[in-house]
């Protein structure tokens, strides 16, 4: 392991792709701490040491996503988030507007005008969250109803409409420096340049998580939640890996005096297709109900309408019974949705049958794709309750441990600690092998 780790940094091209890499996410951290122009930076601190750095409702998760630089409402307070939703609704309307799906179909010409349509709509999401953000600051809900105690997060000149203007601007124009600090990874250093920003963001919650459970539980509960949490993140690995591997033959075809396919190969359909979207797709839908009774709040002195205080008693805290089944149950129900848009059986078998390939046992066309469908239906039952149980983690400890909803080894957090973890690993493990025939990995 240790003479990988040395070939690595004995190689110039790949000691310089990884230290240009080291060097961009240096900066993105870097970013994530100097405040936007007209914040308070003392009160912000302040709410910080209050509230142990919990945000309140879907904020915990864009939060997490931006390593802690949403709450502090610095210039790359939105992160990575709104460059993940465009990505996602571009993705969507893939299925809904044949335009879309017709570029998508183009190769490489196609996908860079998707490319592009999906950069438009970032700095589009950016504007709308950084103007949501900076309302949900003024007012205070930030931080919950910790916030009173701690003053104003926005000086008098932010409250202006020039100070907001500013304020906005500066936020989006962070979205966007993020988004070409990715590219520039993708383009010249190693990896996924996006996925790696998302990766940096969420380990640096880390320490602080952990920290905040060993000062109020001790050393035994640090302990075991940290034992807890590798033998997660090793099952974790296991089912990130696994896969069902549908056999595929081709048939010899001649063209010319050459001879092409007689080859044997494998469609690998993996038990989570669907990444973290459909944990995603749960928290913003659960978000809905907290976000409409929290702007029907009723006048001082008066009383709460029936359903704002059921909204508030069973939805708005993620510890009680019927707020974990409602997740579970979204959950499981995004997972075949997006999965049902991803991969489309009917095209997968008009490929094969387009050059000759076909499963053993199966007739090309139509039995195909009926064939695939099931092996997906299947595949995807066990990993959308996977996805659900993960993702339950943090909950499940905020209700037991009393951690917050950050807690580091569950829900979208861990899923692409480990993701992206062992895409990046493999694709060095691949530079080395292009160099010294022996890789990272054995």
């Amino acid at each position: 392991m240790f003479n990988a780790i040395g070939r690595i940094f004995r190689t110039p091209d790949l000691r310089r792709k990884i230290g240009f890499t080291l060097g961009i996410v240096a900066l993105f951290r870097l970013g994530s701490f100097i405040p936007a122009p007209f914040v308070d930076f003392g009160n912000v601190q302040a709410c910080l040491a209050a509230t142990q750095g919990a945000a309140s409702g879907l904020y915990e998760l864009v939060n997490v996503f931006s390593g802690g630089a949403l709450l502090q409402l610095s210039i790359f307070a939105l992160g990575i988030m709104p460059y993940i939703t465009a990505s996602i609704i571009v993705q969507l309307l893939r299925v809904v507007i044949p335009r879309f799906e017709t570029l998508y179909k183009e190769g490489q010409s196609g996908q860079a005008k998707l490319t592009q349509y999906t950069r438009y709509l970032t700095i589009a999401l950016g504007v709308l969250q950084s103007t949501t953000l900076i309302t949900v600051a003024r007012s205070g809900a930030l931080f919950g109803n910790s916030a009173g105690a701690c003053g104003d997060l926005i000086t008098a000149q932010g409250s202006t409409w020039y100070g907001m203007m500013l304020m906005v601007i500066t936020m989006t124009a962070g979205t966007g420096v993020i988004m070409w600090m990715g590219e520039l990874i993708t383009e010249r250093g190693i990896g996924n340049g996006m996925s790696l920003l998302i990766f940096t963001s969420i380990a640096a919650t880390f320490p602080a998580s952990l920290w905040a459970i060993f000062q109020t539980r001790g050393l035994d509960t640090f302990l075991i939640v940290l034992a807890i949490g590798l033998i997660v993140m090793l099952a974790v690995v296991f089912v990130e890996q696994s896969q069902r591997r549908v056999p595929v033959q081709y048939a010899k075809r001649m063209v010319g005096r050459r001879t092409y396919g007689g080859n044997n190969t494998y469609i690998p359909i993996k038990v989570n297709m669907a990444g973290v979207v459909p944990i995603i797709f749960a928290s913003s839908l659960l978000y809905l109900p907290a976000l409409i009774a929290q702007f029907n709040q009723p006048a001082a002195g008066e009383e709460p309408a029936g359903w704002v205080v059921w909204i508030q008693s069973y939805l708005v805290q993620g510890d009680h019974p019927l707020y974990m089944l409602l997740y579970f149950l979204l959950i499981v129900g995004f997972t075949y949705f997006y999965v049902a848009i991803t991969f489309n059986p009917e095209e997968v078998a008009d490929n094969m049958k387009k050059y000759g390939g076909f499963i053993p046992g199966i007739r090309a066309g139509r039995p195909t794709a009926e064939y695939l469908d099931y092996v997906l239906t299947r595949v995807t039952l066990p990993g959308s309750i996977y996805l659900g149980l993960v993702a339950l983690i943090p909950l499940i400890a905020f209700a037991l441990v009393g951690a917050n909803q950050n807690f580091p080894f569950g829900g979208a957090s861990l899923l692409i600690i480990v993701g992206v973890g062992l895409e990046t690993v493999k694709q060095i493990d691949a530079q080395l092998q292009q160099r010294h025939y022996e890789g990272l990995l054995r």
